[in-house]
């Protein structure tokens, strides 16, 4: 409230305080306020919104995480490492003996094709005598015979160890060359106690 006879207004001021008052505000303006900038998706950013670069280079911790590309796995194709030549054994390029037929065993055992040669295996054991077997008919073949009669025995009670190993000696590696073919001997000749055996001509 204003008081009487004291010149101030209620506010405590004099006539000649209002008047430095208002002349001072009527030289400042209130300050504005100012709305956030609307940047549009895509749109260029006002550049008083963008961060300066610094000047001096970023440390490790500063520094964003660099992207690693995604590894990539080459392709290996199947290496076929070369197989060594497979060497033609022996059975492979001889065929075993087989046995003869019977009108060869027929001329055989009536002489009209002439036994050639022949060897008595009696009294041999039974390594000793694959070896003159084969030493006989390797000579026999060697010489251009074409049949040969090996006699083995039937042994007692017909099991004869030489008997019962020469199919065995006849279809051996060793003897496939030499070889075409046998069978067992007509009873003139020895019966099942002897073996036509016919021989290949050499190569």
């Amino acid at each position: 409230m204003r008081r009487k006879g004291s010149g101030r207004d209620e506010n405590g001021l004099t006539p000649e305080d209002r008047r430095i008052w208002n002349r001072i505000t009527g030289t400042v303006s209130p300050p504005r306020t100012r709305k956030a900038a609307r940047v549009t998706p895509g749109a260029e950013a006002p550049a008083h919104l963008i961060a300066p670069i610094p000047d001096r280079p970023l440390s490790r911790a500063e520094k964003p995480p660099a992207k690693t590309a995604p590894a990539r796995f080459a392709r290996t194709e199947p290496t076929s490492e070369p197989r060594p030549p497979v060497r033609p054994t022996p059975s492979r390029l001889r065929p075993a003996p087989e046995d003869l037929e019977p009108r060869r065993k027929q001329r055989l055992s009536r002489e009209r094709d002439p036994i050639e040669a022949r060897i008595d295996l009696h009294g041999f054991g039974r390594f000793e005598a694959e070896d003159q077997l084969r030493a006989f008919l390797t000579g026999c073949q060697a010489r251009g015979l074409r049949a040969v009669l090996v006699i083995t025995g039937q042994g007692r009670l017909g099991g004869g160890v030489i008997r019962a190993s020469f199919a065995e000696w006849m279809q051996s590696p060793a003897l496939r060359g030499v070889v075409s073919g046998f069978t067992s001997a007509h009873r003139r000749h020895g019966g099942d106690g002897a073996f036509y055996v016919t021989l290949k001509r050499r190569d």
